[in-house]
């Protein structure tokens, strides 16, 4: 019997998206041209060059970022623009040391005033307030207004101003409010006219133009929506210190890390509108490979940095090789309970190394090198570690409440918190995610109030427990969104920090990551595949944007379903709904799209191409090939199936595709980036750590030799291992029969395998009832022929209303069946099942019913909230979420709901239950004092059950299963006793953080 039913979901959470569709924001209103029009001011032509002027007094990190304006210029039209100081030059840098920013990068400062100046097509005048005599004396004239930044963080204005000096009808004139606001405005001219902040990490071709215009118009960029916005260089061998061992001169404590790698460094992130840095760690020391780090960093404008673990400015290693921990005869315990005089020591060292620099400090303390403390909660000894640290800061810089600070909350540090303990108000709370993109906790409450205020520590790359993800890029930019819109909501904007292991891997997600926090109201959950259309724009010929758009969205869903060290030969089912086949099927489409796109585009963008989108898709494609190929193997051999050596060579030649891969992206440019794709990747065996060398899943050999016992034909079914002829542990009757899952109107069609598992060549045929419709039903098949798949459907023309019976497929070869076998016969119900003329909603097929989250019936809003659809977000369609971020408190009678009416055909007990299944993306409790909890209910006139997806605090809630793979959506599982026909279900979710797919 049909039973009608009406599924209610109503979800509260404390995410969502935080407003509809933007208009086009400061950040990216366009200031250039490449037409006359509007009378826009010339500022280059081939031939004629920008002329731009500055102050010689400003920032060093100004008059570089201007230099670098002057050679862009000269990347787009053939012809660098000149530079031209006016007055004295000053010593701007907090440490003093202005000229370490020009020796490192080898750019000469002879900027005398006028010189190559009668040829310039045009002007700019770019300077800082109050460094600035060009830009205060415009402001004293009144011909620059600058009251809506003055006084700003990183904040800027560019207009168009005439007669700004003797001399100079008109120019275009960049103002900033400190020194990084000045830089960022002349980067973003560099942009404009079509360099990347990737020209040199990632060798994206600039632009060509032969004019370039100003517009008159005024652009006022406001401060940045977050503070401190920057990236961990971690994790970074085998690959980036392979790299640069190979480029540069390495120090005598064997580090590469010095000034030459990291100007390049600076110059990214100042591109990317980005200010901070915590800088490669593993075996380099920041402040001792190259004494010219730190100053080369405060000259370029990067505030410092170190990780977690690195309290007071000094890096991990510097504890055993120039520390005190080092020494002969001194104490080298890092333990503060026990030798506490020595680490003071040390800690001071390196707050006196880094005052005359800007650095953001962290505080607190870890055990040695990324590990816990103790193995309990010993808060008093972290108090007095913040204790000293506090005492340190105001003994060397006068007051410590002056000094940017930060405590990161990373693993069991966030316990020590939770258990009471508390730092000066002044201190930046870091919180943290998983490792895996789901944050563990922001400000609640009062915590909101503290004037140090809060960030996030976020990871694309991650190395630990339960398995690394360092190899390639696998980042969901939506799903950063959506993380991070969440932390803004809850004002967690101080800080942004994210690991991005080697760097070259991730320059998509940096992209994104470093936009939304400079400007996040810029954004919402719908942008991300105009964020990457735009982006695409920028970086390479505009005609493949909208492709390239597509292409990297669809990568980013793809490599997001699985991280790939998650990948085994197990993770994609062979057997069952062909889910392996259809998944390498959307990556081979997708490879297909990638490879269009990279042979229409002019040569000098494919190489940057393809180390950015296209190696990612062929070698993240393979990567699923070889575990699936791997997987094919594992079964078949088990099956007996001779197909299963073809697998076994297959997985053979697609590890040499990988290695092909990485050798291409190997020899781009001359070999630039050799050693940069050395990250093992292939060959994790459950253990986390990444594999020491490269290899394939376990494989197993078939003897073809010899034949099967039961002849030479094999026939498996869909959904099972077993195969017929013949018995094995799935199907150890000994008899020649299986099942295969249910047909009805409403299923997909049903397969069989047909194969040799034998040394002779046969003939196979398929007899059945006349409704029944096959895709083949005969063949011939040799030792070495391909696996026959016969699909299975039925003409439902033909069938009788309420037909349910099961119907026989008779499979016979042209050979015998071994000695003691028969002919083997596949066994499929087939039900005519229909639902009311009347009915609209989702029907069971088979058992199941799969529902996609955006497709509710309707949609009840309640308490002013409603329900966000997050495009393209999780493992399939979409994903939804409440529409408030900061939604608490509700119950179901409060919450707003969604209903789904669906249709089944089986009737349930108390002994077999309706099961109703929410795939819940990945998310932990933010507020630890509520909990994230739904509200689920199935028929009509009873109560909702309530319960919490995530640390369940009642015996009487359902039970929920969370997958122990942090990469994969949470499933929660509850079972209702019984289902009587014509019932209503209603599903309400409350208090909860993430989405529902």
């Amino acid at each position: 019997m049909g039973m009608v039913s009406r599924a209610l979901l109503s979800v509260l959470s404390l995410s969502a998206s935080l407003a509809s569709a933007k208009t086009l924001s400061q950040d990216r209103k366009p200031t250039v041209d490449f037409k006359p029009g509007n009378g826009s001011l010339p500022l280059a032509s081939r031939g004629s060059p920008v002329h731009i002027v500055l102050d010689a007094a400003d920032w060093p990190g100004v008059l570089r970022a201007a230099h670098d304006v002057a050679v862009d210029f000269g990347r787009v039209t053939g012809t660098n623009g000149t530079l031209t100081t006016v007055g004295t030059p000053g010593n701007a840098t907090t440490g003093g040391s202005s000229a370490v920013i020009f020796n490192v990068t080898g750019i000469s400062q002879d900027w005398s005033a006028g010189k190559s100046a009668g040829t310039a097509k045009g002007t700019i005048i770019a300077g800082t307030i109050g460094n600035s005599s060009l830009i205060d004396n415009l402001i004293k004239s009144g011909k620059l207004d600058v009251s809506k930044i003055e006084g700003e963080w990183e904040a800027y204005v560019s207009a168009v101003v005439k007669n700004p000096t003797n001399g100079t009808s008109e120019a275009l004139v960049i103002a900033g409010s400190d020194k990084r606001g000045t830089i960022f405005g002349l980067y973003d001219v560099s942009e404009q006219i079509g360099v990347s902040p990737w020209h040199w990490f990632a060798d994206v071709a600039p632009k060509s133009h032969s004019d370039i215009y100003a517009l008159r118009s005024i652009k006022v960029q406001k401060s940045p929506t977050v503070k401190y916005r920057g990236f961990f260089v971690n994790d970074e061998a085998p690959a980036l210190t392979g790299w640069i061992n190979t480029q540069y001169p390495k120090s005598p404590y064997n580090s590469a890390f010095g000034a030459g790698f990291y100007a390049h460094v600076f110059e990214l992130l100042l591109r990317n509108r980005a200010n901070y840095l915590w800088p490669a760690m593993w075996n380099a020391m920041f402040n001792i490979d190259d004494a010219r780090n730190q100053p080369l960093a405060d000259a370029y404008g990067i505030v410092m940095g170190s990780s977690h673990t690195e309290p007071m400015v000094r890096a991990t290693q510097e504890w055993t090789k120039i520390g005190t921990g080092g020494v002969k005869g001194v104490d080298s315990t890092w333990s503060w309970a026990t030798n506490n005089a020595t680490l003071y020591k040390f800690f001071t060292e390196g707050a006196e190394r880094a005052k005359p620099y800007e650095n953001v400090v962290t505080i607190g303390m870890r055990g040695y090198h990324d590990t816990a403390m103790s193995a309990d909660v010993q808060t008093s000894v972290l108090e007095a570690v913040v204790e000293a640290q506090e005492k340190i800061m105001d003994e060397v810089w006068g007051d410590s409440s002056k000094v940017p600070q930060m405590w990161c909350l990373y693993k069991e540090v966030q316990d020590y918190f939770e258990a009471g303990m508390k730092v000066p108000d002044h201190v930046i709370l870091l919180w943290t995610e998983d490792n895996m993109q789901n944050i563990r906790r922001l400000p609640v409450g009062d915590e909101k109030k503290r004037s140090g205020g809060a960030g996030v520590y976020y990871h694309f790359d991650y190395v630990g427990d339960s398995r690394n993800s360092k190899w390639i890029n696998t980042i969901q930019l939506q799903k950063t969104y959506e993380q991070m819109s969440l932390a803004h909501a809850r004002e967690a904007n101080k800080l942004w920090i994210v690991n991005v292991g080697d760097i070259k891997p991730y320059e998509i997600p940096i992209s994104h990551w470093f936009d939304i926090a400079y400007d996040m109201d810029a954004y919402d959950e719908t942008s991300v595949p105009t964020w990457i259309e735009n982006w695409a724009k920028r970086t390479f010929s505009e005609e493949h944007a909208e492709a390239i758009s597509e292409i990297v969205d669809t990568y980013g869903y793809l490599s997001n379903m699985r991280k790939y060290e998650w990948v085994e030969p197990g993770s994609f089912s062979v057997l069952n709904y062909e889910e392996a086949d259809k998944l390498q099927a959307q990556w081979e489409k997708l490879g297909q799209q990638a490879q269009e796109v990279y042979d229409n585009l002019p040569e000098s963008e494919q190489g940057s191409f393809y180390e950015m989108i296209l190696h990612p898709v062929l070698a993240g494609g393979n990567f699923l090939n070889v575990q699936a190929a791997g997987a094919r193997n594992q079964i078949y051999s088990g099956m007996g199936r001779s197909s299963a050596n073809t697998w076994m060579q297959e997985t053979i030649d697609l590890m040499g595709t990988d290695h092909e891969l990485t050798q291409r992206y190997h020899k781009l440019f001359n070999n630039k980036w050799n050693h940069m794709m050395d990250q093992t990747h292939l060959g994790y065996q459950g253990y986390w750590q990444q594999p020491m060398r490269q290899s394939t899943p376990f494989l197993r050999w078939v003897q073809t030799a010899e034949r099967s016992l039961a002849g030479d034909m094999g026939v498996a079914v869909e959904g099972s291992n077993a195969t017929i002829p013949g018995d094995d542990i799935w199907h150890t009757n000994g008899g020649g029969s299986l099942d295969l899952p249910a047909l009805t109107p409403f299923t997909p069609k049903r397969w069989i395998d047909i194969f040799s598992v034998g040394t002779q060549t046969f003939n196979w045929n398929i007899t059945t009832e006349p409704f029944i419709k096959l895709s083949k039903s005969a063949g011939t098949i040799s030792p070495s022929s391909d696996d026959v798949r016969v699909y299975i459907d039925v003409d439902w023309t033909q069938v009788p209303s309420g037909f349910g019976k099961k119907v026989a497929l008779n499979i016979s070869s042209s050979r015998d069946y071994g000695t003691q076998f028969s002919r083997p016969t596949v066994n499929v119900m087939v039900n005519k099942t229909a639902v009311p003329s009347d009915f609209a909603g989702h029907v069971e097929s088979a058992g199941l019913i799969s529902i996609e989250a955006q497709h509710y019936t309707r949609l009840t809003p309640a308490s002013n909230l409603s329900y966000t659809i997050l495009p393209h977000y999780g493992r399939t369609l979409s994903a939804l979420k409440l529409s408030s971020p900061l939604a608490e408190g509700l119950t179901p009678s409060t919450a707003p709901t969604l209903e789904y009416d669906f249709y089944t055909f089986t009737s349930t007990t108390a002994a077999k239950g309706l099961n109703v299944t929410l795939i819940l993306s990945p998310t932990l409790n933010i507020n630890p004092k509520k909990p994230l909890a739904i509200a689920l209910q199935i028929t009509h006139g009873s109560s909702p059950d309530y319960f919490h997806p995530i640390q369940l605090t009642s015996p009487h809630t359902p039970t929920p299963y969370v997958s122990p793979h942090p990469h994969k959506p949470y499933t929660a599982t509850y079972t209702i006793p019984s289902h009587v026909p014509g019932s209503r279900s209603s599903y309400t979710c409350v208090h909860y953080d993430g989405e529902l797919r």
